[in-house]
């Protein structure tokens, strides 16, 4: 069990850290500090308390990443209540589903999304708050709790007659072995469930952050994985809480124009990323100077190479910021070409593993101690073993037990039997290895992997990656059809048209010319049959991996 009580973490620095920025919305001139954090907190706890809300009652939070996003989720933390973000690309009747199926009491919400809400489909629900300013927008008949929120300054008052202070700071008494949090997983292979985290997951996943020294007081931070998900939640937002960091929340879909402006104004300590942010950033920055041929023929030349390396180093450093120690990549598959290319260049990144069941973190390691082709090892407080006869050389289900894991599905002991093993062992439906110091190493999903009439594993993950890295290829997802391997493709026409190539014949050769380069790259059991074109980009989770069950049965009529 991890020492260290989650709630406490809190309690214990917003007193510490009282002066320091906490919380700004980027783009906006206003800052919360530690001490302005709690009195919010201290606001809302007022508002629990006056609607006899007990210790266990659900809160729903559905917005975009902003300052007021963070303060509901602690606050409903702290009070002993149990949190359930959603993500906010959720469709309308998934997020119903979610809040009906939690139990929720109270909904703290974005006015947009609300918006496109039906109040009928949520009517156990005693209130909603806006997430702008936290005022009331909606109470169930004989509730008076929009009349209490345009008062609480007077509450307030009342409460605390020598106006708020530190030694105020007084959150409920909780063990870490209590529920606290619901994360309701987006998943690629079907519909949400509702995962029980304690305390003690989440404690260990922020413990672990802090011992890492991944993040320190008066460091800063840019936040712009969704919170809503396990990965950016744990570190953007609770860890850098828990120490003293000021977290900016970017509020706006993060494309790499907008990041890269962020970066350079926030200059954060650290990057937490996905590997979709890194890979647009290697495709449109890097692999246009690297393939230039004075450039191709220069890193030929022995010693021009390492000075031309560097330059490349310094100059993506130079581009997110020049501040961070390393940038964090998880939450999907890396591309092979890309992350050996920045291994090569020694640029300071590793490549963690976790699962929202998880709170999510199973493995990491520091940038300088990584090893390539790895998803790093295994935490100290975790265990993991591969569902093989050889688990150094044969690929098998990885299994682990520990800290993080979760209590088990809301509601859904079916589930929760089906993801155990009879010994207790999460099964995470990833395949892969582990080597002799503890590293793990990924091959792909065990739902997605494709058994080929000779018998032989055939991992589409592999093959896409070879694929995405031809001209004109966005994305791709390979698919089994009559037994044979069919690529999807999403091609780049931006870039075809750019250079007068969008006509369907030459869109055709060019995918015919990617089609025979790729099957060179690959063994004969796993060669593609023809490529398709997709005429959008592919639906993707909030982690950016492609929901492939919506393609697997694809009609052909639906592609070119």
């Amino acid at each position: 069990m991890i020492t260290e009580n989650f709630i406490k973490l809190y309690e214990n620095s917003f007193k510490e850290n009282w002066d320091l920025p906490c919380y700004t919305d980027y783009g906006e001139e206003s800052t919360f500090t530690y001490g302005e954090v709690a009195e919010e907190i201290a606001k809302l706890h007022l508002l629990f308390h006056h609607c006899s809300l007990r210790r266990g009652d659900k809160i729903s939070i559905i917005g975009k990443n902003t300052s007021r996003w963070c303060i509901a989720y602690m606050a409903t933390v702290t009070y002993g209540a149990i949190v359930v973000p959603i993500l906010q690309d959720f469709k309308p009747n998934d997020v119903h589903h979610i809040i009906n199926h939690s139990e929720s009491t109270f909904l703290f919400t974005s006015d947009i999304i609300w918006d496109t809400l039906e109040e009928e489909a949520v009517n156990n629900l005693r209130a909603v708050f806006s997430l702008s300013d936290f005022r009331c927008l909606h109470q169930r008949d004989g509730e008076n709790i929009q009349q209490f929120m345009r008062n609480i300054q007077v509450a307030m008052n009342k409460a605390y007659p020598n106006g708020f202070q530190k030694e105020n700071v007084l959150y409920t008494e909780l063990s870490n072995d209590k529920v606290m949090l619901l994360n309701y997983t987006s998943g690629t292979t079907g519909f949400s469930k509702g995962v029980m985290l304690t305390g003690n997951n989440l404690a260990g996943n922020v413990t672990f952050g802090i011992k890492s020294k991944l993040l320190l007081r008066g460091e800063r931070v840019l936040s712009f994985l969704p919170l809503a998900h396990a990965y950016g939640c744990a570190f953007d937002f609770l860890t850098a809480t828990a120490v003293g960091t000021h977290v900016t929340l970017l509020g706006k879909t993060p494309s790499p124009k907008i990041l890269m402006k962020a970066f350079e104004e926030i200059k954060p300590n650290l990057i937490i990323t996905v590997p979709l942010v890194i890979e647009k950033i290697y495709k449109n920055v890097i692999q246009p100077m690297i393939t230039k041929r004075t450039m191709k023929w220069a890193l030929n030349i022995p010693l021009l190479d390492n000075q031309i390396y560097a330059q490349i180093r310094k100059r993506l450093i130079d581009a997110l910021g020049g501040r961070f120690r390393e940038v964090i990549i998880g939450g999907a598959a890396m591309n092979p070409e890309v992350t050996e290319f920045f291994y090569k260049i020694k640029f300071p990144f590793t490549i963690g593993y976790g699962m929202t069941e998880c709170a999510p973190l199973i493995s990491y390691e520091d940038w300088d101690k990584f090893k390539l082709g790895s998803s790093g090892k295994i935490l100290d407080t975790m265990e993991v073993r591969i569902d093989s006869n050889d688990p150094y050389n044969q690929t098998g289900e990885i299994q682990v037990r520990g800290e993080n894991v979760m209590k088990g599905y809301f509601k859904n002991e079916e589930a929760t039997r089906d993801v155990f093993t009879e010994d207790g062992w999460l099964k995470t439906g990833d395949l892969g290895t582990i080597d002799k110091d503890g590293f793990i190493y990924i091959r792909g999903r065990s739902k997605t992997m494709i058994l080929s009439s000779n018998g032989q594993n055939i991992f589409p993950e592999e093959i896409e990656a070879k694929l995405n890295n031809m001209p004109f290829v966005i994305e791709s997802l390979i698919i089994e059809r009559n037994k044979k391997l069919v690529a999807l493709v999403y091609p780049d026409f931006q870039g075809l048209d750019s250079l007068g190539l969008n006509t369907p014949e030459n869109i055709k050769a060019v995918m015919n010319e990617n089609l025979n380069n790729l099957n060179k790259l690959v063994g004969n059991y796993e060669r593609v049959s023809k490529i398709q074109l997709y005429p959008t980009e592919f639906e993707k989770t909030p982690k950016k991996s492609i929901k492939r069950f919506l393609y697997n049965s694809i009609a052909d009529e639906n592609i070119q």
